[in-house]
This record gives structure tokens, sequence and C-alpha cells, in this order.
């Protein structure tokens, strides 16, 4: 049997690899970036043959606020109330006498906010004060780079260089 019959149809590898190809454009932001590659797939561009990588990647934590124990608490307790009663209304549809029952709902709604206060207080507890604050975890990069595949860099420029100069990317297809 054929090896070449187990091989992907598409070229994106499975595994991590380094980012191969020429640069034709580089960009401050990703969304840049992106309205780069949006250009030449509106251009009919062969776009498979296009990377984005980010150079340069940096790990952004932007606080949100302050942590304080009536904060945990009031959190925990909310998100307990809502699985106790996402658990309750599943009980109490499957309630003995057919019925439509309250009861189910109330033990759900009061069991999953005691639990929610529980295991918030053992969390931020457990922290011991090392972490007073949320905050939110992202990765950015200094700038991103769009490559392509040789065989069609030098077009791919070409399409790129009427970007700059707001050229509709349907008037550079009819120009090229």
């Amino acid at each position: 049997m054929s090896t070449a019959a187990f091989r992907p149809t598409n070229s994106i590898p499975s595994l991590p690899t380094m980012p191969n190809g020429w640069p034709i454009g580089s960009y401050d932001t990703y969304a840049e970036a992106q309205q780069a590659v949006d250009y030449l797939a509106d251009a009919n561009f062969p776009v498979q043959d296009v990377t984005i990588v980010g150079v340069e990647p940096l790990l952004v934590e932007r606080v949100a606020g302050r942590l304080s124990w009536s904060r945990v608490l009031t959190t925990g307790a909310a998100s307990g109330a809502w699985f106790g009663l996402f658990v309750g209304l599943l009980l109490s549809m499957f309630a003995a006498g057919g019925g439509f029952a309250w009861g189910p709902i109330l033990v759900g709604l009061l069991t999953g906010t005691f639990f929610g206060v529980v295991f918030a207080a053992m969390n931020y507890g457990a922290t011991r004060g090392r972490r007073d604050f949320v905050s939110h975890s992202q990765i950015v990069a200094r700038r991103y780079d769009v490559l392509c595949q040789p065989r069609q860099a030098e077009a791919a420029r070409n399409l790129l260089a009427k970007l700059s100069i707001g050229m509709p990317a349907a008037q550079a297809v009819s120009q090229s």
C-alpha cells in the first residue's frame, strides 16, 4: 500500500513547525495583517500560500479589578446558584408525580449557592493574599509579518502595494 494515501491533503502541519515563505508585508497590529490577507483573498489570490506570523510574542496580563472576600463570596454564591438552579430544573423535570415540582429547584438553588461559596472561599483562602486581583491574559506580538510561498511572493507584494495606496481589490485584479 502506498504511503501517499496517508498524506494529509492540506498543507497545515500537524506538529508545531517554523513558518516558511518570503516576507510580503509587515504590520504593527494583527488587524492590519488580517486586512492585508483579506485584501489578497478579495483579489482572488491563492491565500493558502500565505501565513501571518506574530514576531516577538508577549504575554500581556491586564488587571481588571481588586479581589476582596466580599467579591469572592458573592461571585461564588452567584455561580453556585446558577449551577444549582440548572441541576434543580433537571431534577424537577424527572420528579415523581409527572407534574412540575418546585422542591428540587429550591434544593438545587440552595445547595449550589452553599457549595459555590464554600469552594470560592477555599480557593481564595489558599492564595493567602498573594493574588488579590482579577486579570485577563492575552498573547500579543510586537509586529505581524505576512509570509508567502516563493512562487507567489512577487504577485502578493504587488497586490499589497496597491492596498497601501488605497486601490480596491477588484480594481487591482483588473489591472494585473
